[in-house]
C-alpha cells in the first residue's frame, strides 16, 4: 500500500513541478521524501496497543492532595502500596497528577519544580521503578494545566520524547488550557507524539466526556474520561455512575471508559457508600485509581480497596463493563459477563431507606450477557448492548430490543438459543461477605441498606 501511495505522489509531483519548471529537481526529491516520510507516519502511527488489556489500576495523588506534591510524597506512596498489600492486590501506577511541573526553559522543555522535586522526575521514576511498580504524570492538551502550569499545546512531540526519558509509563492528558481546539485532534496528536517517542505509556485522556470520546477514543487512548470531576460525597458518585449506563458497548481490552478516580477513604462518604462506589466501578470495568492517603488508611477502607473478590471481577480478561437489566428507579439489577460462562450480578439500592427486595436467582442465572465488545464507527448507533453483534433476538419477544420492559443490555438465555443455564451450574458468592450462599429456596428476600450493594458471582462448578 505504501508503495502505491508513493508512486501516486511521485506522479503527483511530476506534474506539479511540470507546471512549475523553475523548482529544481533536488527541490522536487526533497518535497518527494518529506511527503513519504510524512505519509509513513500517518499511516503507522497509533497507540500502543499491547497495553491495558485489563482496566488500570493504581493512585493518583489529586483527589487527596491536589497540587500539595513532592517527590517525598510520591515516593512513600511507592512504599506504602507496597507495605499495605496494594501491589498484591494488583495497583501497579504512582501516577502523579497537576502541579510537579512549573515552567519551560529557553529551548521549550518542560521544567519540574525544583523546590517540590529537587532530584527530578527520572530520579522519582526511577525509585518507583525500583519497588516493582510503574510511574504515571500529568499535562494537558491545552496551552496550561488546570493549575495554570505549562500545557502541552504546541510541544507534544517535545513533551513526550521528555516522558520517555523520564522512564514514564502512564500520562493523564487533561482539557484545561483549550480553547477553540477539536479535542479528537488534539489527543490524536499526543498519541501519535507518545508512539513516535517510542516506550510504551498508557495514554489517559481526560476530556471529560464533552465531546462523546467513547466514540472516537477508543483508537487513540487507553482510557477516556465519560463525565466532569467525581466529588467525594453520594450525590456526585451515583450521578457520574448514573451517566455510565448506555456505555459498555464502547468499552473492552486496551479501551477503557473513565467515570473518573476514586474517593475511597477521603472522609466524605461513609463506609456503605465507599463499598458500593468501588462495586459499581468493579462491575463497570472502570480504571481503579485509587486517590486517598495511602499512608494513613483505616482497615475499612483497606478492606474496600483490597477485596480480592471484587478487584477479581474488575479485572476478569473478558473485558465487558456491565449492563443495566433492570431498573425500577431507586433499586437497580445490574450484570456483568465473566470469562468461563460466568457472571457478576450487582443489586443496588440508591434510595435514603433501606428495601427488602425479592430476589429470584434461578431468573438470574439466565441471563445471557455481552460476550465481547463491540465498538460501532463513530455516528453509528450499534446494538444498544444487547448480546453480541450477530446475536438472534426475536424482534417483540420479552426482553428483546424495543419490547415492553426489554432489559437494557442483557438477554435470557432462550432468546439465543442454546441450552439454559440453572443453578446446578452454579455456586453463588457474596462478594463482601466473602462465603457462599445456601440457598434452601431458588428466590429469598435479601436486605438493602440505604445507598448500597450485594454483588454475587455466579462461579461454574
Amino acid at each position: 500500500m505504501l508503495t502505491k501511495v508513493i508512486k501516486q505522489l511521485n506522479l503527483r509531483i511530476n506534474i506539479f513541478t511540470f507546471k512549475l519548471p523553475l523548482i529544481h529537481t533536488s527541490m522536487k526529491k526533497i518535497l518527494l521524501l518529506f511527503v513519504t516520510a510524512f505519509m509513513f507516519f500517518s499511516l503507522n502511527a497509533q497507540k500502543f496497543d499491547k497495553l491495558a488489556k485489563t482496566p488500570p489500576m493504581g493512585w493518583n495523588s489529586w483527589n487527596k492532595f491536589h497540587c500539595d506534591v513532592s517527590e517525598t510524597l510520591i515516593m512513600q506512596a511507592a512504599d506504602v502500596m507496597i507495605s499495605s498489600g496494594m501491589k498484591d492486590a494488583g495497583y501497579e501506577y504512582i501516577v502523579i497528577d497537576d502541579c510537579w511541573q512549573i515552567s519551560r526553559d529557553e529551548n521549550g522543555e518542560i521544567v519540574a519544580d525544583k523546590d517540590r522535586f529537587p532530584h527530578g522526575m527520572k530520579y522519582v521514576a526511577d525509585y518507583v521503578h525500583s519497588k516493582g511498580l510503574k510511574f504515571g504524570i500529568y499535562s494537558s492538551a491545552g496551552t496550561v494545566t488546570c493549575q495554570r502550569r505549562p500545557g502541552g499545546f504546541g510541544h507534544e512531540y517535545q513533551d513526550a520524547r521528555t516522558y520517555a526519558l523520564y522512564g514514564v509509563d502512564y500520562l493523564k492528558y487533561d482539557w484545561c488550557g483549550s480553547t477553540t481546539q477539536d479535542a479528537k485532534s488534539s489527543y490524536t496528536n499526543m498519541r501519535n507524539a507518545l508512539y513516535a517517542a517510542g516506550r510504551p505509556i498508557v495514554f489517559s485522556i481526560c476530556e471529560w466526556g464533552q465531546s462523546k470520546p467513547w466514540e472516537w477514543a477508543g483508537d487513540v487512548g487507553h482510557l477516556w474520561r465519560t463525565t466532569g470531576d467525581i466529588g467525594d460525597n453520594w450525590n456526585s458518585m451515583i450521578d457520574i455512575f448514573n451517566r455510565q449506563k448506555d456505555l459498555s458497548r464502547y468499552a473492552g481490552p486496551g479501551g477503557w471508559n473513565d467515570p473518573d478516580m476514586l474517593e475511597v477513604g477521603n472522609g466524605g462518604m461513609t463506609t456503605e457508600e465507599y463499598k458500593t462506589h468501588f462495586s459499581l466501578w468493579c462491575i463497570l470495568a472502570s480504571p481503579l485509581m485509587a486517590g486517598n492517603d495511602l499512608a494513613n488508611m483505616t482497615p475499612e477502607t483497606k478492606s474496600i480497596l483490597m477485596n480480592n473478590e471484587m478487584i477479581a471481577v474488575n479485572q476478569d480478561t473478558l473485558g465487558i463493563q456491565a449492563t443495566c437489566y433492570r431498573d425500577n428507579g431507586d433499586y437497580q439489577i445490574w450484570v456483568k459477563g465473566l470469562s468461563n460462562n460466568e457472571k457478576a450480578i450487582c443489586l443496588l439500592n440508591k434510595s435514603d431507606e433501606k428495601k427488602s427486595v425479592l430476589v429470584d436467582f434461578n431468573l438470574l442465572v439466565q441471563i445471557r450477557t455481552m460476550t465481547r465488545r463491540f465498538r460501532p464507527p463513530s455516528g453509528s448507533t450499534g446494538f444498544g448492548g444487547f448480546g453480541a453483534p450477530g446475536a438472534a433476538v426475536t424482534p417483540g419477544a420479552p426482553g428483546a430490543p424495543g419490547a415492553p420492559g426489554a432489559p437494557a443490555g442483557a438477554v435470557p438465555a432462550g432468546q439465543r438459543g442454546g441450552t439454559p443455564l440453572t443453578l446446578a451450574n452454579y455456586r453463588i458468592r457474596d462478594l463482601w461477605e466473602h462465603k457462599d450462599l445456601v440457598l434452601k429456596e431458588t428466590s429469598i428476600y435479601v436486605d438493602l441498606p440505604p445507598h448500597s450493594v450485594k454483588v454475587y458471582r455466579f462461579i461454574r462448578k
